[in-house]
């Protein structure tokens, strides 16, 4: 039963990536107001960050296991990066995302993703899964 949660949400995550990373890519005007000012390149970090996202997906659904784990380590680490922005975000008067009840959800549930993916690289990367790849 275990398994079969953490395999449920590597495949969540990777999808969840290659989405936002399409999203990224297709409408980045979006997501330039989350990048900071004090950042050069705005509109490069939003198609950086898309790709990014994009190959996390890539790498963690439709590779071997073996590339999985790093797949969902780079996707616990990019969750991790864009806290941050999400927190900044949650604190301004007129949030990008929205009203700041909104910017609070969002916020609580960047903390479950860096969970979940990191719990998921934990499981994905243990001996024992890794004896029955």
């Amino acid at each position: 039963m275990k398994v079969i949660f953490w395999v449920i949400v590597s495949i969540l995550l990777a999808v969840l990536m290659m989405v936002a990373g399409i999203q990224h890519l297709w409408n980045p005007e979006f997501y330039l107001p989350f990048v900071p000012s004090y950042l050069p390149f705005p509109l490069a970090i939003v198609y950086l960050s898309g790709v990014v996202e994009l190959l996390l997906g890539v790498v963690t659904l439709f590779l071997n296991q073996k590339y999985t784990k790093y797949g969902i380590l780079g996707i616990a680490i990019l969750m991790v990066i864009f806290l941050p922005l999400h927190i900044e975000d949650a604190l301004r008067e007129q949030p990008v995302i929205g009203s700041p009840t909104f910017a609070y959800i969002r916020l609580a549930i960047q903390f479950l993703l860096i969970w979940l993916s990191w719990n998921s690289y934990k499981f994905t990367s243990s001996k024992k899964v890794l004896n029955n790849a």
